[in-house]
């Protein structure tokens, strides 16, 4: 962003008086910051956006281990939606194998979701204190070969059981694979860059429906899609030991800062949690509203088709691939808008939009009228969750930008953890007439609903909410001072420097020869 140096208000402090200046500015079209002067003097001042780049040319900028970073971060991501859609979109299949009820089934989905924010909190941390590599590597071979021990559960328990431990590895990835595929990418690009990483999860999704719509529609054909699940997840293992950290770690290991005990790491840790409260929390419920918005829009929509609209497996899977190639498509080009439009007010136009389909996207009937419709409103569900990554990781604090997006993210996932139990709780409590005169449970009218709560929330609370549009991802730490013998004066590298002021730790990053100013990164 250009910054003009034109005088704005210092940002507010404290939590009421931040959601207000932040609805404010939502509607200024400049982005408000802080810069200091050579003599550590910060004003606040205006910053305007940059335009939109042709999105080619900010694909050129990156380099080849620049792509082999992303791709890999994105192969991740992907493997670790197939797996979860491997389960979600099978619901009824498993239900007849292991003789229960689709909302049993979905307790599965329940405990992988719970499971998930205690592996982003262990995974996440170990990828800031250990790196990138390791912990994600960890990650998805023992992902796979949970993918395998769920195909031999005998009981019912014995599936819940391996389901719940699925999730604990499952959470550990998010993290580590955004910070490893964004924090390589250039500044301008990352807009574009995070919703073409962000429907790595809706392409999970497609390819477990594809394999799906491949085994047919026999009860024991979903152990051949967690087979399939199981080659992925250990393959991308495999492949992500044969390259080395990212420059961010191991600029951060050049510093020193890996060197640093265990106990410091974690005092570090808790500093930053005490000094960012207001952000993890702020960030923990806007991820509570995406993962609500995202499962129930997209759990129980074959189960809807299968039940409510009277389709068989092949046209129902067919529709769900179509609705998720949706959000591929919608994901990346509003990501991509973001980066001159903004993170939040991008969110919400998206959010909004979603809302308004409502009505076309569960009264239609046949499977290209809900295929149609099915593709635009995941086109804006997925198309605001494009945003997200690199929103979580603007707002991150710079050493915690592997456990932090992780952490806040899983946790929100936690708390919305029971939403598919709870939409097919509700649906199956409940009978509607269909078109064909048959009483059916009430899909339809339960996920419009709540969609539309859930696209409102998301509307309120990204408003309230802040935002660090083009912020550097540069800086390697250290994140907050634990004592005065924590922090040094030096280099954080590519000619950043970071100094110790009013007790706390701020790096500073150049943005031009004028007045000697330079945009401050907190």
């Amino acid at each position: 962003m250009a910054t003009t140096y034109e005088p704005a208000d210092p940002i507010a402090k404290g939590t009421f008086a931040t959601a207000k200046q932040s609805l404010s500015d939502l509607f200024k079209w400049k982005q408000r910051v802080v810069v200091t002067n050579e003599d550590g003097e910060e004003h606040t001042v205006w910053e305007s956006p940059e335009p939109l780049k042709d999105p080619f040319s900010l694909l050129a900028q990156l380099h080849a281990k620049d792509w082999l970073y992303f791709i890999v971060g994105f192969s991740a991501w992907t493997a670790d939606a197939f797996d979860f859609h491997a389960l979600s979109i099978q619901t009824t299949k498993l239900a007849k194998y292991y003789h229960r009820t689709n909302t049993d089934i979905t307790t599965a989905i329940t405990l992988t979701l719970l499971l998930r924010s205690v592996g982003a909190a262990v995974f996440g941390l170990a990828g800031d204190k250990f790196g990138r590599k390791w912990p994600m590597v960890a990650n998805m071979i023992v992902l796979g070969l949970l993918q395998v021990a769920t195909i031999y559960c005998g009981t019912f328990r014995q599936f819940l059981a391996v389901r719940s431990l699925f999730g604990l590895f499952m959470g550990g990835v998010y993290g580590n694979a955004i910070a490893m595929a964004l924090e390589n990418c250039p500044v301008n690009a990352r807009g574009l860059m995070s919703g073409i990483l962000q429907q790595g999860y809706s392409c999970g999704y497609v390819l477990a429906a594809c394999a799906n719509l491949g085994v047919g529609g026999s009860v024991n054909s979903w152990k051949t899609v967690f087979w399939v699940g199981a080659g992925l997840s250990i393959g991308v293992g495999l492949v992500r030991i044969l390259f080395p950290e990212s420059k961010q770690f191991i600029e951060a290991k050049r510093l020193g800062k890996t060197k640093k005990s265990h106990g410091v790491f974690f005092r570090e840790t808790k500093k930053m949690l005490i000094q960012e409260w207001r952000m993890c929390v702020y960030c923990v419920i806007l991820m509570t509203w995406f993962n609500y918005y995202s499962h129930t829009s997209q759990d129980s929509y074959t189960t809807f088709m299968l039940t409510q609209k009277h389709m068989t497996n092949a046209p129902a899977t067919r529709a769900s691939i179509l609705m998720k190639t949706g959000a591929c498509v919608g994901g990346t080009i509003i990501g991509y808008i973001s980066q001159w439009f903004g993170r939040r007010r991008t969110i919400i136009v998206a959010a909004l939009i979603s809302g308004f389909m409502i009505p076309a996207w569960i009264l239609p009937e046949g499977e290209r009228s809900l295929s149609a419709t099915g593709f635009f409103m995941q086109f804006f569900v997925q198309g605001a969750w494009g945003v997200i990554p690199i929103h979580l990781n603007e707002l991150s604090p710079p050493a915690f930008r592997s456990s932090f997006p992780g952490i806040t993210y899983q946790l929100g996932n936690m708390i919305s953890s029971p939403s598919a139990q709870i939409v097919n709780a509700i649906a199956e409590s409940h009978l509607i007439r269909t078109s064909k005169g048959k009483l059916a449970s009430a899909y339809g009218p339960t996920m419009g609903i709540a969609t539309a709560i859930i696209a409102l929330g998301i509307v309120v609370t990204t408003a309230l909410g802040p935002e660090k549009r083009g912020r550097k991802f540069e800086t390697v730490g250290p994140p907050v001072a634990v004592d005065g013998s924590d922090v040094e004066k030096g280099s954080l590298g590519d000619g950043e420097s970071y100094k110790e002021k009013d007790g706390g730790v701020r790096a500073v990053e150049d943005v031009g020869e004028e007045k000697g100013q330079r945009k401050v990164e907190v």
